[in-house]
């Protein structure tokens, strides 16, 4: 996985905490973690395309969520940065080793390829059963003055 990953749900996070819910520019939200720019914003178009943020041009322009906190999961980020596709591509090598047979789909067969198979789709499960909201309400829980701290940077960023 990419790291845009981590600076998507960073980024994400950091935007359920703004007042009013402001348009933040890209580089604003770039600098916050000293990220490339560039870099993340190709991150927050991707974000754009998937329906999870909105972005506004012109000199009070930026990005916003698109949806409510509680609307948006973990997986819909990792999805939106990294594509559907499965983390593991089984290519059924075993029709090659010895004793392979070319009508077979092992793919369904093949111990190793069930097993990433159910580990993945655990993975998905968990990552679809948490939202923004969720890691909000653990970031305030854990770290209270997080928002406040947010949303001042953020705001002393504008300035």
């Amino acid at each position: 996985m990419s790291e845009g990953v981590e600076w998507a749900l960073h980024t994400c996070l950091n935007l359920t905490w703004v007042e009013d819910d402001r348009a933040v520019p890209a580089a604003m939200l770039a600098a916050f973690y000293e990220l490339p720019p560039a870099y993340l914003n190709k991150q927050l178009q991707a974000l754009v395309r998937a329906g999870i943020l909105t972005s506004t041009s012109g000199p009070r322009g930026g990005f916003r969520l698109a949806r409510r906190p509680e609307e948006i999961t973990v997986l819909d980020v990792v999805v939106a940065i990294e594509g559907p596709q499965e983390a593991f591509a089984c290519t059924e090598i075993l029709r090659q080793g010895p004793g392979g047979e070319p009508g077979v789909d092992y793919r369904k067969t093949c111990v190793i390829s069930q097993t990433m198979r159910q580990a993945e789709l655990t993975w998905r499960r968990e990552l679809a059963g948490r939202t923004l909201a969720d890691l909000r309400a653990t970031v305030e829980e854990r770290f209270p003055a997080a928002p406040g701290q947010t949303r001042r940077r953020l705001a002393d960023a504008r300035a």
